[in-house]
């Protein structure tokens, strides 16, 4: 008996920025780490990669709120297309499967609509999850736009 399937979560915002520019600053580790902070951190083991691009994986110790240790959290690049999007299959061992899609449209020359697309499957802890990542990526997201108003060039 299947106790929880996969569930979907999605997350849309218009962002201040152009869509090549959304797409130069998500390439950057070190900007993603930032955004994600304070609800997860993820500090890369063995080979650290500097720029995200289709074909590469990953791997990092991830701790809830910095603190939770929450396992060996893998990452493999199925795609990095700034017209096609980008396209993840991730999961650790307490969460086997949480495929992201990252999808950027341009609505304007300094606007664009940016969406955060994830398939999340963890057993009887997928509704938890679940829950997290609402509160997440609505978190990327606000922190994405604050960022992003500044016309911070990172």
């Amino acid at each position: 008996m299947e106790i929880c399937k996969a569930i979907i979560v999605i997350k849309t915002s218009i962002f201040p920025a152009s869509k090549e520019e959304v797409f130069n600053k998500l390439q950057k580790l070190k900007l993603l780490q930032y955004i994600a902070w304070p609800y997860a951190t993820f500090t890369p083991v063995g080979e650290k990669i500097s720029e995200w691009r289709a074909g590469t994986s990953s791997v990092y110790m991830f701790k809830l709120f910095g603190i939770i240790p929450f396992g060996t959290h893998k990452i493999n690049v199925v795609s990095f297309d700034k017209d096609d999007g980008i396209y993840t299959h991730e999961g650790n061992e307490y969460v086997p499967t949480w495929n992201h899609r990252i999808v950027l449209e341009e609505i304007s020359p300094d606007q664009c609509l940016y969406s955060d697309i994830v398939e999340i499957e963890a057993g009887w802890k997928t509704i938890f999850v679940y829950l997290w990542a609402r509160c997440f990526y609505a978190h990327r997201q606000r922190k994405w736009i604050r960022l992003l108003s500044k016309g911070t060039k990172s």
